[in-house]
């Protein structure tokens, strides 16, 4: 098929895709915590929005927008350091904020539109996943194969399913794990900091990381 790479390119890409779905950043961190706090169904409703805008990406690399971010370091920070501001922003809005509690201790829940729209928002400005697109897709696609987007679109949406299945696993093992966590009294009175502390804490790295390769 001249729509796919030779096997061992294929297998480095597979590789390299794993090796990043597995290594927690804003796109895990944030399905974890919403698994834990409000269920699996949040979960993977966060997974949704979360691949939705890994797909924004993949269109972003076909249209050669990964091109102009690459070749332009003010592009760049402009979409690192807005990702950043915002994982900082619903940190600190979930450190400030007064969660109403009912006689069981229930922290209130946010509406699965407002789930699914921050796992977008935090996906389309993961400055992880946009270096992976920038740094390492253009890497398999050969030109002399022929159908250059045909080539770009057929690895993200393998990238796209591989993530799925990943942050799926995520979600429901966090999920499973939360029921325990929201029945302990501690962990209701202190999961709103703690989860408000990882926002912002993923928001400072994701304003450290470098736009060039070193």
């Amino acid at each position: 098929m001249e729509f796919l790479p030779p096997a061992s390119n294929l297998s480095l890409f597979l590789a390299a895709s794993f090796i990043l779905l597995i290594t927690p950043g804003p796109n895990v961190m944030y399905v974890i915590t919403r698994s834990i706090d409000q269920g699996r169904s949040a979960g993977l409703t966060s997974v949704l929005g979360v691949e939705v805008g890994d797909a924004v990406h993949v269109m972003g690399a076909i249209l050669g927008v990964s091109t102009i971010l690459l070749a332009s370091a003010l592009a760049f920070d402009i979409v690192k350091y807005l990702g950043a501001a915002y994982l900082i922003f619903i940190g600190l809005r979930t450190l400030l904020s007064r969660p109403n509690e009912d006689m069981s201790g229930a922290v209130s829940q946010a509406s699965t539109r407002h789930i699914f729209t921050n796992a977008v928002v935090v996906a389309i400005f993961n400055p992880k996943t946009a270096l992976f697109f920038i740094a390492f897709l253009p890497q398999f696609v050969e030109p002399m194969r022929g159908n250059v987007p045909l080539q770009m679109l057929v690895l993200g949406v393998i990238f796209l399913l591989m993530a799925t299945t990943t942050n799926s696993l995520y979600a429901l093992a966090a999920g499973a794990a939360g029921r325990w966590l929201r029945g302990n009294r501690l962990f209701t009175r202190v999961q709103r900091y703690v989860a408000g502390t990882v926002y912002v804490a993923l928001g400072v790295t994701a304003a450290l990381v470098s736009g060039r390769q070193r």
